[in-house]
């Protein structure tokens, strides 16, 4: 069997990467546009003298050309007009807690959720138009991102709010309080008056934190803001496009029809699948998915889009559609559905690719998907030189490159032969169109078919096997384009979500085939719903069978656990840079010799693999400084979480952040800060953590924490633990580590420093109901260099401290510099050169308190704030400490 081993040329494939290399550049090494624009030029001009000349020497300088033109571009896009910069300094100084009003309009829609028994939450963006304190009046342009929360008498008021713009009194009052409310109706362009308190975003200022500020910032988001809604007055006229609002509306009935046409159990998936609004999705099914590899198919992605596509397409040319006509139908609808979705570039990517492609298959020409990779690529990053950098491009890009680049090149040598040798089996003369083996191949079926036909019949002798083989075949392709997908992507997964699934493979082998069929089932049931409720049955049955079977399968994988440990995923620390140079570079080689020998082949893609299980398995060196005692206090806000580590490299992790419950909230800081800092500095094992009292800003994250890096002890200071305390001693327990319970004046060596206990008393009943008296207070010695690490202790605590007379030069101060802590007493005992209160913005609780601060001061203490430094770092070496501040902005 012969084939082509040349690879066919991509021009924009490679255009796209070089656009993308100086992208990457302009952001990291500014230079003046006039520079980059004379070079662009310069390089254009030299690569048109040598076309004729030199080819290959035009085509590098074409290439620099493009690198150059992405660095150019970018950071043009980056210098923002005079106005908005004005209106942002505006707004900022404004944003300081204040109450403000402000006359505005929505940007974007929101759905009201639960946010405790009685109230509910909504969040909105708006556009002010201006902005009014204190008697003066600014106009000003500036987004910001609306939190407003309603009040109501009893939970039932859920129950009979509408459940969005669309349906009436009488659907609303039969809905359940999972369904969508909207209980001012704020639709895009509606003009209103607000009285808010407004602040600024803040990121965590962890190495390795999410940028939170970025991502606003990129979403047109200046501030944020809080407001009742008996504060929020409707104004007459309309704001914004018409054609945005017509968007809104469409997305939100359909929303509607929805939740009309399938219970809230399944409505909320379907939302997320279909429509891509994930409004209604809990955490807990995000990272089912996540852990199970299949997170793909809960977001509209390219995949969605190009299944309903497919089916467009399919079902136009089985009612013998012309071809040309068909494609220009799906490309129409394509795009109609990318803008009614509006959830961003994955969905564009898909829509642009689609067209590309369907636009070369009508004129005949070579149909290179590496080019229409290309192509796309280079028309998301010209509109959005930005979208480089998020994960949602990176991880769209690079799965259609593995499937376009490498496994359809191998699959075209190897089962594309063979399916296609099944077309026309009882035409003989076909055999003389195929490769040798493939004539042979169909000469062994119709073998087979003449041995069937005594006991089934000639034509189904025919035509079961025929099916068998097609059946197998399409299974090995799936099965193999996952495992390569999850090989190839595993870098991405790793260096965005630390993440390394193994479930990806079994799991997508029955998701993907369900979501065919959920795509256009699903998009026939909404069609049919606005027609006939009844008429809608079948295809919302058909489509809510194959959710049924999405949902079991990832739940059953992505719940998998053994020994207390899920094993549909491994949590895997930041990868080295010698992983990230050898997973691209295993990339590029299977791309490169995917249409060569199959024996270069099949070592490229062994390598590929390879580099997968190296990135998955083989530990990163942890970012530690061996032969000294380290403490990071991590920004967790208003909390505490502090990284100990050992000279001989043991880490503890002193408390893990978290949420009190008033919030509300279902962000958990042990996985979304705790551990994205810890996965930064390449940890990926703790040997001991410690919950210093049973407050949920101490030991909220721990749950995610413990589950993440599978420490061996656990250290307590509660006899018998109780409360929110009590599933987290249950779970280490089922994780197999050793509970402890510290008491003062226990001392031990571990890891190559001295821990003495000095609180609380050993005679002292823990368990009461003020559980900052049971606060664990202890010491870390290095040499002559001590560390005194307070907790959340209180008076009766550091008089407990006091009596035993510790000296540190490092200090942690008591309950984030509450004025119940941290006496004259404790300082002029102890005698510490350094102090550290881990504090969060603006916090409701006045924290630290300006007496602290002053008697810190007077006691010539050199302290360090989390809330204005960041995580900061201490190193004792025996003789010193040396402060180090990670500030991230």
């Amino acid at each position: 069997m012969t084939h082509d081993r040349k690879p066919p040329r991509q021009p924009l494939f490679w255009a796209a990467l070089a656009f993308s290399l100086g992208l990457w550049m302009g952001a990291r090494a500014w230079r003046p546009p006039s520079w980059w624009v004379i070079a662009v030029v310069a390089f254009v001009v030299a690569a048109s003298w040598f076309l004729s000349k030199r080819a290959w020497l035009a085509k590098a300088l074409s290439l620099s050309a493009w690198i150059l033109l992405g660095a150019f571009l970018i950071q043009v896009r980056d210098q923002r007009p005079d106005k908005p910069q004005q209106d942002d300094a505006r707004i900022l100084v404004l944003a300081d807690g204040r109450e403000v009003t402000l006359t505005a309009h929505v940007i974007r829609e929101g759905y009201a959720q639960a946010a405790g028994p009685l109230s509910i939450r909504e969040s909105i963006d708006v556009e002010t138009e201006e902005i009014a304190s204190q008697g003066e009046r600014w106009s000003v342009r500036a987004g910001v991102r609306l939190t407003i929360y309603e009040k109501v008498e009893n939970p039932e008021v859920l129950e009979r709010r509408a459940p969005s713009p669309g349906l009436d009194a009488t659907e609303g009052a039969s809905r359940t309080a999972e369904t969508p409310v909207a209980p001012l109706a704020l639709t895009y362009g509606t003009r209103l008056r607000i009285r808010a308190k407004l602040h600024p975003a803040r990121n965590y200022r962890n190495p390795g934190a999410f940028d939170y500020e970025g991502y606003l910032r990129d979403n047109g988001i200046s501030v944020l803001g809080s407001a009742e809604a008996n504060n929020i007055e409707r104004l007459p006229g309309f704001a914004g496009s018409r054609i945005e609002f017509r968007r809104t509306r469409v997305h939100a009935n359909i929303v509607a029809k929805i939740h009309q046409l399938w219970p809230a159990s399944e409505a909320s998936l379907m939302d997320a699948m279909v429509l891509g609004e994930e409004s209604f999705l809990r955490n807990a099914t995000r990272i089912e998915y996540q852990r199970s590899g299949t997170y793909h198919v809960l977001v509209v992605s390219g995949m969605n889009l190009s299944i309903l596509a497919f089916a467009i397409f399919w079902t136009l040319r089985q009612f013998r559609v012309d071809p040309a006509l068909a494609a220009i139908a799906t490309v129409v609808v394509s795009f109609g559905y990318a803008f009614v979705v509006g959830v961003g570039p994955p969905v564009w990517r898909a829509a642009l690719m689609l067209a590309i492609y369907l636009g070369a298959r009508l004129l005949y020409r070579e149909r290179n998907i590496m080019n229409a990779i290309g192509a796309a690529a280079l028309g998301v990053l010209i509109a959005d030189p930005h979208a480089l950098f998020s994960a949602s491009f990176q991880l769209t890009f690079l799965a259609v490159f593995i499937i376009g680049g490498i496994a359809s090149p191998i699959l075209e040598r190897t089962t594309l032969p063979y399916a296609r040798g099944l077309r026309l089996l009882q035409v003989a003369s076909y055999d003389l169109h195929v490769a040798p083996a493939v004539a042979q191949f169909r000469l062994d079926l119709r073998l087979i078919a003449g041995r069937l036909k005594r006991f089934i019949g000639k034509r189904l002798g025919l035509v079961l096997p025929a099916i068998l083989i097609r059946v197998a075949i399409g299974f090995g392709e799936l099965i193999f384009i996952s495992a390569l997908m999850q090989a190839g992507l595993a870098l991405l997964m790793a260096y965005h979500f630390h993440r390394a699934t193994t479930m990806g493979i079994p799991a997508n082998l029955a998701v993907i085939p369900l979501t065919q069929v959920l795509m256009p089932a699903s998009a026939a049931a909404v069609g049919l719903g606005y027609i006939s409720t009844a008429l809608a049955k079948p295809a919302v049955w058909i489509s809510g069978f194959a959710l049924e079977g999405i949902a079991g399968t990832v739940h059953f994988l992505g719940g998998a656990h053994l020994a207390g440990a899920s094993v549909a995923d491994l949590r895997v620390a930041m990868p080295s840079l010698a992983m990230i140079l050898a997973s691209n570079a295993a990339l590029a080689l299977a791309m490169l010799v995917a249409r060569r020998t199959r024996t270069a082949t099949f070592a490229s893609v062994a390598l590929l693999f390879g580099v997968a299980v190296w990135i998955a398995f083989v530990p990163s060196r942890p970012h530690l400084r061996f032969g000294v005692m380290e403490m990071t206090t991590i920004d967790v806000g208003q909390g505490d979480s502090i990284l100990l580590v050992t000279p001989e490299g043991r880490a503890l992790l002193i408390d893990a952040g978290g949420l009190p419950q008033w919030m509300h909230s279902d962000f958990d800081l042990g996985e979304q800060v705790v551990s994205s800092y810890l996965w930064n500095r390449g940890i990926d094992h703790l040997d001991v953590v410690v919950i210093t009292h049973p407050h949920a800003d101490h030991l909220g994250g721990m749950p995610a924490v413990i589950a993440n890096f599978h420490p061996r002890e656990l250290w307590l200071s509660i006899d018998k633990p109780v409360g929110a305390l009590a599933p987290i001693v249950a779970q280490a327990h089922r994780a197999g580590m050793k509970v402890s319970v510290k008491k003062e004046g226990d001392q031990f060596d571990y890891g190559g420093a001295h821990f003495l206990m000095l609180a609380p008393g050993r005679d002292q009943t823990t368990g009461s109901m003020r559980q900052n008296d049971d606060c664990l207070v202890f010491t870390a010695t290095l040499a002559g260099t001590t560390a005194l690490l307070e907790g959340d202790a209180e008076r009766p605590a550091e008089r407990r401290v006091v009596g035993q007379h510790p000296e540190a030069m490092l200090l942690k101060v008591a309950h984030h510099g509450s004025a119940s802590g941290t006496s004259a007493d404790l300082l002029a005992t102890v005698h510490p050169r350094y102090a550290v209160i881990s504090v969060g913005t603006r916090n409701v609780y006045g924290h630290p308190r300006r007496e602290v601060l002053e008697r810190l001061q007077q006691a010539g203490v050199k302290t360090y704030r989390t809330d204005e430094e960041g995580a900061v770092s201490f190193y004792l070496d025996g003789k010193s400490v040396t402060p180090d501040v990670a500030l991230i902005h």
